[in-house]
């Protein structure tokens, strides 16, 4: 580094291009002592002065460019002093260089010998710089500047935005949301869960899929379809791009005519407030969070959602129930009352039995006895684990309905009650 008393090349230009003006209009005896006072401030040769003021004075270009001065045994304590000094500026960094190279070397932590110390003591802050720059992207010490929000769904510009009143009283009003069996990591293709919830009846399809593609999701759509008691009039997924795509968007206006389509607001889950309860108690509740990733493991979470249906319908509390109509004098029952069970003893019997058979797919995928926890997990389902607390008299179905929605007159042999 340069002493305080000598000028920087910067400084000497500068200094050179406030005095050509005067040069130029002196005469000889003055540009005589000029010439001698500039020698003694810049330290430079007098023809050296002379053709930079008749010039101009800037810097050129270098034409062939220095060979690298620092090898690699520089770079490399480069890399641990700076590690050690927790990545400061290289302004503090140059001038702790030679003690904390010595402290390491000390602790048997970097090879030290007298040309790598020169080196370190007489390397520049540019050069450190520099250095630290190049460390910084080819390393990756530093995390990535983040650049700024991820643009938006084109597809969504046109979509309203909004929820689904919870006094809903028309059915056909779904909420759609995708649960993901991913596990502890989301690479590779996996099992996905795709629901659906009624907000006014309660009702609720699910389909597993392999991926999210959207082949898979509109198979999934179709069968869920087939199997809906009542015709859809709007569908409110939340605002993911497997739901919000041309194709699928193509598909409802062709499976679908005239039906609405909307979508919760960005980092409001509650706007999906029925199929996010859903989720946890129909889905989290008998699958919890285990990866998922087979074509056997996707049949098999076909066939149990075939099966069960007896999550498929809310059941609310008696008191509840005549608290809520004494709170809101015009409310009626809700059509979720009024809709028939299976028997919760069927229920069990079948998420026990493709619990176990979803258990021994797991094994035979993974080739490891990681997935050795019991079938047991199915019976954490509050209402379908203590048959003591849920008593129902119900006709016992066999059959998934196919016909329109039951009403009240048609299902007068149901009725249901909780045990506190």
């Amino acid at each position: 580094m340069p002493n305080n008393d000598e000028m920087t090349i910067d400084e000497r230009y500068k200094y050179l291009r406030i005095r050509q003006k005067k040069y130029r209009k002196g005469g000889r005896l003055e540009r005589t002592r000029m010439l001698d006072e500039m020698e003694q401030v810049t330290g430079l040769h007098r023809k050296t002065l002379i053709r930079h003021m008749r010039g101009r004075i800037e810097r050129k270009r270098r034409k062939r460019q220095r060979g690298r001065v620092y090898g690699s045994a520089v770079d490399d304590a480069l890399r641990v002093i700076s590690e050690s000094h927790d990545y400061i500026c290289a302004e503090r960094l140059t001038s702790n260089l030679v003690g904390m190279a010595q402290h390491l070397a000390a602790h048997q932590e970097l090879t030290l010998n007298a040309t790598l110390l020169e080196q370190l003591a007489r390397i520049s802050v540019s050069t450190v710089k520099r250095k630290l720059r190049c460390f910084a992207r080819l390393d990756q010490w530093r995390l990535p500047r983040r650049r700024g929000p991820k643009p938006p769904n084109p597809v969504t510009r046109d979509i309203p935005m909004g929820r689904i009143p919870w006094n809903e009283a028309e059915p056909g009003h779904l909420e759609a949301d995708l649960v993901h069996h991913c596990g502890p990591s989301l690479c590779g293709d996996y099992v996905c869960t795709v629901q659906l919830a009624d907000a006014a009846t309660g009702w609720c399809e699910q389909a597993a899929v392999l991926g999210h593609s959207q082949r898979v999701m509109q198979n999934a759509f179709e069968h869920i379809l087939a199997r809906l008691p009542f015709p859809i009039r709007e569908i409110h997924p939340d605002n993911g791009s497997e739901f919000f795509n041309h194709h699928l968007l193509r598909f409802w206006k062709d499976a679908v005519p005239g039906v609405r389509i909307s979508r919760s607001r960005p980092f409001h889950k509650n706007d999906n407030r029925f199929v996010e309860q859903k989720n946890s108690s129909l889905v989290r509740a008998f699958l919890g969070h285990r990866r998922f990733d087979t074509v056997a493991q996707t049949c098999l979470l076909n066939q149990l959602y075939d099966k069960i249906w007896l999550p498929k319908v809310q059941l609310l509390r008696t008191g509840h129930a005549r608290r809520r109509q004494d709170r809101y004098p015009g409310c009626k029952a809700r059509l979720e009352d009024q809709t028939p069970l299976r028997s919760p003893a069927y229920a069990i019997r079948t998420t026990l039995h493709f619990s176990s058979a979803l258990c021994r797919a797991t094994q035979q995928a993974a080739g490891t006895a990681r997935y050795h926890q019991s079938a047991k997990t199915a019976q954490r389902h509050p209402r379908t684990t203590r048959p003591s607390v849920l008593i129902t008299q119900c006709q016992a179905t066999t059959e998934r309905p196919t016909h329109p929605l039951y009403t009240h007159t048609e299902r007068s042999g149901f009725s249901g009650a909780i045990i506190n």
